[in-house]
């Protein structure tokens, strides 16, 4: 049987660790990390709620938690909706990014700058990646409700490295290796 290592991230995140993530690795996080989608992010030019460097945005709300867990269903939203707001974090310190679909242009060249990568998680997973929430804390923006801002703490939370750093991007490589056969 062969044993697939998986690289083990721990928030806050360094350039060094960036830098050692490829298209297509799929990675573990451990650790603090925000969840937080369209609403929060237009808020966030006025008010950051975190500190950005080094941090895992993931691009989510939760469903109401049943009794006793931290968290209900969390799942990814599609990250095109923040890719305005994208830069600016990025630039501020945001080393990750966890969401489901495609990133522009502009997001991946603040990414190559900026030393930092984006993972997606499969959408229709949000009942199995509840599993990986140990806490679940609203820090800022309660009034959004189920959009407000979320500090997580997960442990080995599975993601897939969608963009690295270098701009190598699994949508597009996906597309010509399958385009070919």
């Amino acid at each position: 049987m062969v044993k697939t290592k998986f690289p083990k991230l721990k928030p806050p995140l360094t350039d060094k660790d960036i830098r050692g993530l490829k298209t297509g690795d799929t990675v573990l996080i451990s650790g603090k990390i925000y969840a937080a989608r369209d609403a929060a992010h237009k808020l966030f030019e006025k008010n950051l709620p975190f500190d950005p460097k080094g941090a895992v945005l993931f691009y989510a709300s939760p469903t109401p938690a049943r009794p006793g867990k931290p968290i209900g269903s969390i799942g990814p939203t599609t990250a095109t909706r923040m890719d305005p707001f994208t830069p600016r974090l990025l630039k501020q310190g945001v080393k990750l990014t966890i969401g489901k679909g495609k990133r522009g242009p502009e997001v991946i060249a603040a990414m190559k700058k900026y030393k930092a990568a984006y993972l997606v998680v499969p959408g229709g997973a949000a009942a199995a990646l509840s599993k990986y929430v140990r806490r679940s804390t609203v820090i800022a923006f309660p009034d959004l409700g189920p959009e407000a801002v979320l500090e997580l703490e997960v442990v080995d939370f599975p993601a897939i490295v969608a963009i690295d750093c270098r701009g190598s991007n699994l949508f597009e490589t996906g597309k010509r290796k399958y385009a070919s056969k």
